[in-house]
């Protein structure tokens, strides 16, 4: 027994002895941690020169290296003096090669206009309701290119002609005089079509904001 138990402990020990000198020997410095001077990872104290003026306005028992972790790679050993250096980001390389970033939109279904959802709806209601009474309107490109769909849709309901299809057009224009007119006239002026109702002409941009402009008409 006496031999087992001396051979049991020789392996701990020999077991011990090896764990030790395979881990670097880490030593505590008032809270925190950095490596010894066997060890490759430990960041240099060394305080970099100054000149005559400087080193008579700097206490040289303020300057302190920053304690952080041993697998970062620091560009420079923070020096923290209290006046120049006081933020952590200062001892890292900024990379800036100007690029920007945007939040993804990547198909732009649906055109904002600047206007949330309801008010939106709102103004292609009534810009498709004054294109159908009028025949052209002037607005802008943006808007255009939004609300022509819905014309368009307006004029393939009204080709329809059911009992569905007008009280879906009802829902939508505002005015019940145009909607019963669409769908009366609508067969003799667009029944060879099939699609493409509406016409886009781009205009002189608009005073004041310079916003683009365009007139959208009936074909």
């Amino acid at each position: 027994m006496a031999t087992m138990a001396s051979s049991a402990s020789s392996v701990s020990a020999f077991s011990m002895a090896s764990l030790r000198s395979a881990l670097p020997n880490v030593k505590s410095n008032g809270g925190g941690f950095y490596a010894s001077a066997s060890s490759s990872l430990r960041l240099s104290r060394s305080v970099p020169s100054l000149s005559l003026r400087t080193r008579s306005n700097v206490n040289t028992n303020a300057l302190q290296v920053s304690r952080c972790f041993t697998g970062l790679a620091l560009s420079n050993p923070l020096l923290l003096s209290g006046s120049d250096n006081n933020g952590f980001e200062n001892g890292f390389t900024i990379i800036d090669q100007g690029s920007r970033f945007y939040a993804m939109r990547h198909g732009r279904r649906v055109p904002k206009l600047n206007r949330p959802p309801d008010q939106r709806r709102a103004l292609l209601r009534g810009l498709t309701t004054q294109l159908l009474k009028y025949g052209r309107i002037k607005t802008t490109r943006a808007r255009a290119s939004a609300m022509r769909k819905y014309a368009d849709k307006m004029i393939t309901l009204a080709k329809d002609g059911s009992l569905h299809k007008r009280r879906q057009a009802l829902g939508f224009i505002y005015e019940k005089e145009i909607v019963h007119a669409l769908f009366a006239e609508v067969q003799d002026r667009y029944g060879e079509r099939n699609g493409g109702y509406t016409r886009i002409i781009r205009t002189l941009p608009r005073r004041g904001d310079n916003a683009p402009m365009a007139y959208i008409e009936l074909v």
